[in-house]
């Protein structure tokens, strides 16, 4: 059958039909001929600018590097170190442009600023990011950062890569990050030497301010003006008052480009007066000159834009720091305030928004300091955007999630400022547009979280963990994730909501015990579980205490003490049933299968997880009921029930592919491998170990990935 075959209804009708029939082979060879073609290598490169200067010294250094090097198994590193605003990202991005044809399995760019909290980046982020671009699902990521090394070293191995990593500080930050192929290549770029890349073959490029003469050649590019060339004595002034650095000479570019009726030498005059009367340096009065040639709301969004918590802002972000009465209702205006600053050179364009440079947000944050002394605007900014942002993530999180037990109710909307549509094309319905606006603006949302407790709006900063969550389900970011939920619980404790401090904990819980921190998650529970009983006799409070107890089991479950596990289980399943929750009822008999099924009860567990199944089934709930029949299959094929279990298997595939689970058909494919031994049938067992291995290759699990439930 053909690919398109295997897409329409038809065609997955007839791979049920050849399932049925147990011509297992013929499904495999159909799914894996069918599946599509393996994604494109990853180009996260940025569009050339139109002007550069090409520091035709320091590229030819690197490449004469990279065209001698032979390393055995580590790849060349090319380090590109120097102040902020000197142009080493630039350089960085022109290298990787040049060289990406001899790197066809993809040019990777990571900035570890963006991931950096309190000067220190989480490696297990950083190597989780590198390998989500390189197409492993969320699913398939190991947790821990040991494990997520060796799945990129396996992933990179023999490949040829072209990284490129920003903003590094230390060489312990980049060393993980290298790709494990002595055919790959990193470029770096550091504000200073790298001391500690210990082992690596590295050529390091120092860059200097540019030359007058090279600094005046790129104003030229970036304006082209004939009082450039009229007027060469201001012109020298000018660019040595921007010190040689390309991000201070694009501002000017642009300043002059403002003022095209003005001599050249008046500019520069009326900027060295600025210098002479305020103290400050040219780059600062060039900076100061692009400000002053900005409109009213222009001028307004660049003074708060330096309270925006991630580096690159959205039009309905702008929209919620400037504010809806403003607006009237429309984005507009925020989409204009963007391209005023684009188009004087204080912003840059960037994948999903604008991007300042780290110099343009100081002098960003000095104006604004002197227009708002008391800093009340600002203020007035952070809570407009952490309640904007607390609800967009709450809707996204009912269509990714549905209706759910959560704390906090959805804030009313933003007077003036319209929300985000989570609409899907034909390839993605609303919930998977949810899920992707949450994991894009994840750095933002984590901000809010931290702006929301330091402003001491306690409500603001739990309530939107309560979406993270959703988001955390699918996306590990570790780092940031335990942050956020840590920022939750002290949140709560300050506002002293009982179920916030509850729910906070048992959030934060797991995030510590899929790190295997066990003992630190324990601590957490215990204090849920106290605060627990406090709670009152409502049906919100009671499935909350019921959820804490399920949590404490679930802790010793993942540590292996399923006997321990089991009476926390059913003490949550007798409460669910005390107050009628159905869904309660049926999770935690499912969790009472596995605990059976983990302390050697397989008849035991056949009873508990065939009521279990019979209770998904009649609440038409798909995706349990898959994972409640593969649960009793397991339980069937102890009991040596194998053709039960087959059947049940077989269900639990189609779903799983339905779905698009890799990790979940991986599992059930290698259960099926060992029943078809067990009955002597080798060759299925084979065409079933071979399919499993195939899927977790392509998604990038290491080879035991996908076995855990």
């Amino acid at each position: 059958m053909t690919e398109e075959t295997y897409n329409s209804v038809g065609g997955q009708a007839q791979v049920g039909s050849l399932i049925q029939a147990g011509q297992i082979g013929e499904v495999h060879q159909h799914v894996h001929a069918a599946s599509a073609p393996p994604p494109p290598a990853p180009y996260q490169l940025p569009p050339a600018p139109v002007y550069f200067e090409e520091r035709q010294a320091e590229q030819e250094r690197i490449l004469r590097a990279a065209e001698s090097h032979d390393g055995p198994d580590r790849p060349l590193v090319a380090a590109l170190t120097g102040i902020g605003g000197i142009g080493k990202t630039a350089l960085g991005f022109h290298i990787a442009r040049r060289l990406s044809e001899g790197f066809p399995d993809g040019v990777l760019h990571v900035d570890l600023d963006d991931l950096r909290r309190e000067g220190t980046v989480e490696v297990a982020d950083a190597v989780g990011q590198l390998l989500a671009d390189l197409h492993v699902a969320p699913g398939w990521l190991e947790r821990s950062a040991a494990g997520r090394s060796k799945q990129y070293w396996t992933c990179t191995r023999g490949r040829r890569l072209l990284v490129v990593i920003d903003n590094a500080r230390y060489g312990t930050e980049v060393l993980p990050l290298l790709p494990a192929s002595s055919e790959s290549m990193v470029i770096v770029t550091s504000q200073g030497p790298l001391h500690d890349l210990d082992g690596v073959a590295t050529v390091e490029v120092p860059m200097s301010p540019l030359a007058p003469d090279d600094a005046a050649r790129l104003l030229r590019h970036i304006v082209d003006d004939p009082r450039l060339a009229a007027e060469p004595a201001a012109l020298l002034e000018l660019v040595q008052g921007c010190g040689g650095l390309p991000a201070a000479l694009h501002v000017a570019g642009q300043w002059v480009r403002k003022y095209r009726r003005r001599s050249l030498t008046r500019l520069v005059a009326e900027l060295t007066a600025e210098l002479y009367r305020k103290g400050i340096p040219m780059v600062e009065a060039v900076w100061d000159g692009a400000y002053g040639g900005l409109g009213p709301e222009a001028a307004r969004l660049y003074r708060l834009l330096p309270q925006f918590p991630a580096p690159v802002v959205t039009a309905p972000a702008a929209a919620a720091l400037l504010g809806g009465s403003v607006l009237g209702g429309s984005l507009l205006p925020a989409e204009d305030a963007l391209e005023e600053l684009e188009a004087a050179g204080l912003l840059q364009l960037a994948t999903g928004g604008y991007r300042m440079h780290e110099l343009l947000r100081g002098h960003a944050e000095r104006r604004s300091h002197e227009a708002d002394l008391d800093g009340a605007q600002r203020a007035e900014a952070r809570r407009r955007l952490v309640r904007w942002y607390r609800r967009q993530a709450t809707l996204a999180d009912l269509l990714a999630a549905g209706p759910r037990l959560t704390l906090a109710a959805l804030e009313p909307p933003l007077e003036g400022i319209p929300d985000t549509e989570f609409t899907g094309s034909a390839e993605f319905t609303d919930k998977a547009a949810a899920l992707r606006w949450l994991e894009a603006q994840r750095l933002a949302l984590y901000g809010c979280v931290r702006i929301a407790l330091a402003d001491e709006r306690h409500e603001d900063a739990w309530a939107l963990c309560e979406p993270l969550w959703t988001h955390f389900l699918d996306h590990q970011h570790y780092a940031d994730v335990e942050d956020a939920f840590r920022a939750g619980v002290e949140a709560a404790d300050r506002a002293e909501h009982l179920s916030a401090m509850v729910r906070m904990r048992c959030q934060l819980a797991r995030v510590l015990w899929e790190q295997a921190r066990h003992e630190e998650a324990a601590e957490q529970l215990g204090q849920a579980l106290n605060a627990a009983q406090a709670l009152g006799d409502s049906t919100q409070e009671r499935k909350l205490k019921a959820s804490a107890v399920e949590f404490r089991g679930k802790l010793k479950s993942v540590q292996g003490d399923w006997a321990a596990a089991a009476p926390d289980f059913e003490a949550a399943r007798q409460e669910h049933a005390a107050i009628g929750n159905a869904y309660g009822v049926l999770l935690q008999t499912y969790l009472l299968g596995r605990a059976a099924l983990g302390t050697g009860e397989p008849e035991r567990a056949v009873e508990l997880l065939g009521e279990a199944h019979r209770m998904a089934q009649e609440q038409s709930r798909e995706r349990m009921t898959a994972r409640t029949g593969f649960e009793l299959g397991r339980a069937l094929r102890q009991t040596a029930r194998a053709a039960e279990a087959d059947g049940l298997y077989r269900a639990a595939l189609a779903n799983a592919r339905k779905r698009g689970s890799t990790t979940d058909e991986v599992r059930i494919l290698r259960e099926l491998a060992g029943l078809a031994e067990e009955a002597g049938r080798s060759a299925e067992a084979e065409e079933h170990r071979t399919a499993a291995r195939l899927l977790a290759d392509r998604a990038g699990g290491l080879p035991e990935a996908g076995q855990s439930s």
